[in-house]
């Protein structure tokens, strides 16, 4: 299975399971809803960024890739599983809704697992990357401390 597949399936599971359980707790109890939004965005935003910080720091390849198609799946896909959920756990939601689920939901869906993936690879690959300075030998450093990485080219000759 290619890995942008398991990043969409994962990501949009994850989205529409919020989805389905926000609109769940809004039918019986309208008022607590503030809270509880924040608190499943900020997981949301917290998964797609530590997943891919994880990528980044066990160094998947082709991982930005991988990020940029499963955010784009997950959109549409968290969408129509969303308007199923809904349609079978909550309140029988109709084919009314699928058009704006598959249209504004999955552009805040896609832009919602995009953007964390990104910083989390950015902060992944650094954190692989000091933790490839600190595997340097004590030979390999400077006289101020600091790992020297192999010079990539070749000698003149």
């Amino acid at each position: 299975m290619p890995s942008w597949l398991t990043r969409a399936l994962g990501m949009a599971v994850l989205h529409a399971a919020a989805a389905v359980a926000l609109a769940k707790i809004e039918a019986f109890r309208p008022g607590d809803l503030t809270v509880l939004t924040v608190i499943l965005i900020a997981v949301l935003v917290g998964a797609a960024a530590l997943w891919s910080a994880l990528d980044a720091w066990l160094g998947v390849p082709d991982r930005g890739r991988a990020w940029f198609v499963g955010a784009l799946v997950a959109g549409p896909l968290s969408g129509l599983l969303t308007v199923v959920g809904k349609a079978v756990l909550v309140d029988q939601t109709g084919l009314a809704a699928l058009g704006p689920a598959l249209t504004g939901g999955a552009a805040f869906t896609a832009l919602l697992v995009l953007i964390p993936a990104g910083l989390g690879l950015a902060v992944g690959g650094k954190l692989a990357g000091d933790a490839d300075t600190e595997s340097a030998g004590d030979g390999d450093r400077d006289a101020d401390g600091t790992a020297q990485r192999p010079s990539r080219t070749t000698p003149a000759g």
